[in-house]
């Protein structure tokens, strides 16, 4: 929820932890090789089902970096940064229930009889429902323990009112889930689109109505969130629909089905929950830590929720190459799950490599302009409280979590090939590594911009080490995954794109998007210098995007 930047989930995307729709098919000898045509036209298919769920990242992350503009100003930064842990906690929840509500319902219907896929869905869609509710009691229960632990006791509500969004993601995700597994990409991003302009203006209306009303603008941000997955949820009913319940031979059925389904779910959730507590352990760890500094120094909780705000803010920069990956995760690997499904260990070993090699290319793409550039993004967005406390920490934090997105896809191809503890063993070492190098680090800075820089270099890390021990267990399961050279160019050209930013003067905000363009480009100059980027590529662009040939 995919996720959407990651405290405000996209509620129709997953973390690309796993392949959203891995039919289960029943082992058989390798399938033959597909004709030309046939393969063309898969190519064609996977890319423009790509291109619009791609389209929809993008709006629902401008949306976002809109909705992050605003709440500094609307909040104030203190306030910026308690809605910050709100977010990122609940995320945490959130994205478990997403990731195992599209995955799971989109398993269940891309593998049932082309007669029974309604019945599928709506079988799936009532158990998912179900455990949203337990879910939801669930983290509502734990919320005062959580404002305790992160040092926050007044994000105690907020918390709590948050849990509705648990459970209304928890009824959204399926039905997003079936129309992944029906493959109805455009339907599946059109939902992700409207739900990221609702939840703009229902958060942004929260804080006003609530501060004008003289209550917390952060309880007020969290009802509109509330209302806005309320509103998406009837939206994405009417064009899902619900399903058929079976006949009575099916519903006899239902138990070994279940068993089934759940035994999928398990490993999933918690290799999810790994994930995705690994995505927010540094940011809740900092707030605990400044927390107690700020104690230590007679200061108040609102000194430790600006400094933290400053963090969220340099954040939401930094996770913008994983969200953009999702669009890999989404298309790319259900092939390669239905190559693996069908023995066909060629195309397993082409997939692999094509999707490793274009995370490594994207996210080169996007981490190379926003470190060289880090503090100028930064001033360009947000109030003088956070660029210029996180600025530079930006420069670290955005290429550590470049090797987070490039763990994302790993995790996302080595669950397609059905090594989920494996993934979930990854995720959660890197989490339990991040948090002790945050526990190391961030206490030995004084109080104010070097926590953030000693946080963002812990967590960079824990991340790089994490990404290569997963690329190690891929090349182990998949067989050579990626060529040699690539991830040399793509570092080469990562590192002298940053190192010409950081010589970049600050020319104004409206010059910002220019100036990350351009370094943009020059990295991509650099990848063809280099001989990473070249004619194939561009071919490889034009069948899968390009129109159909009549014949």
């Amino acid at each position: 929820m995919s996720r959407a930047e990651p405290p405000l989930p996209s509620p129709s995307s997953s973390p690309p932890q796993a392949s959203p729709s891995a039919p289960a098919g029943p082992s058989g000898p390798p399938a033959s090789p597909p004709a030309p045509d046939a393969q063309a036209a898969t190519v064609r298919a996977a890319g423009r089902g790509g291109l619009a769920i791609a389209v929809a990242k993008v709006s629902f992350i401008l949306f976002g970096f809109v909705q992050q503009l605003l709440l500094p100003w609307l909040l104030g930064v203190d306030g910026y940064g308690a809605l910050s842990i709100v977010l990122a906690d609940v995320s945490v929840v959130n994205n478990v229930v997403v990731a195992t509500g599209i995955q799971g319902v989109s398993r269940a219907v891309a593998s049932a009889p082309a007669g029974e896929v309604d019945v599928a869905f709506g079988r799936a869609l009532r158990l998912h429902a179900l455990l949203a509710v337990v879910v939801a009691a669930g983290f509502f229960l734990a919320a005062p323990f959580i404002a305790a632990f992160v040092k926050a006791p007044h994000v105690v509500m907020p918390l709590q009112v948050a849990s509705g969004v648990v459970l209304l993601y928890g009824t959204y995700a399926p039905l997003v889930g079936g129309l992944n597994g029906k493959r109805r990409f455009v339907a599946q991003a059109g939902l992700d689109i409207g739900y990221g302009a609702i939840r703009l203006c229902a958060i942004a209306a929260g804080v006003v109505l609530f501060v004008r009303a003289g209550h917390s603008g952060v309880l007020g941000a969290t009802a509109g969130f509330v209302t806005a997955a309320a509103i998406i949820v009837p939206i994405a009913l009417l064009v899902a629909g619900v399903g058929r319940v079976g006949r009575v031979e099916q519903r006899a059925e239902a138990g070994s089905w279940m068993r089934e389904h759940l035994s999928f779910l398990l490993p999933l959730a918690i290799s999810q929950a790994f994930l995705n507590l690994l995505m927010q352990t540094d940011l809740n760890l900092f707030r605990r830590l400044v927390g107690e500094a700020a104690g230590s120094l007679g200061m108040s909780s609102q000194a430790a929720d600006t400094l933290t705000g400053a963090y969220r803010g340099m954040q939401l920069f930094s996770f913008l190459p994983y969200q953009l990956l999702m669009s890999v995760s989404f298309i790319l690997f259900p092939l390669l799950a239905q190559a693996k499904a069908g023995g066909d260990a060629e195309a397993v070993r082409r997939y692999t490599r094509t999707g490793v090699r274009i995370a490594m290319v994207l996210t080169g793409l996007l981490c190379a302009p926003i470190a060289g550039l880090g503090p100028h993004v930064l001033r360009m967005a947000f109030p003088v409280e956070i660029w210029s406390q996180g600025g530079e920490a930006l420069r670290i934090h955005a290429l550590g979590m470049g090797a987070f997105a490039i763990l994302g896809i790993l995790c996302a191809a080595l669950t397609s090939l059905r090594q989920e503890r494996w993934t979930a063993a990854l995720t959660g070492a890197a989490a339990v590594c991040v948090a002790v190098g945050c526990l190391i680090a961030v206490p030995r800075a004084p109080f104010g911009p070097q926590m953030l820089m000693h946080s963002a270099a812990a967590t960079g890390a824990a991340l790089l080490v994490a990404a290569l021990a997963a690329a190690v267990l891929l090349r182990l399961v998949a067989g050579d995954v990626v060529a040699k050279g690539v991830p040399l160019r793509v570092v080469a050209a990562i590192a002298l794109t940053v190192a010409l930013g950081t010589r970049l003067p600050w020319l104004g905000k409206l010059l910002v998007p220019v100036e990350a363009a351009g370094l943009g480009l020059v990295y991509l100059a650099l990848l063809a210098l280099f001989g990473e980027l070249g004619r194939a590529d561009l071919a490889t662009l034009k069948q899968a995007f390009g129109r159909r040939r009549k014949a």
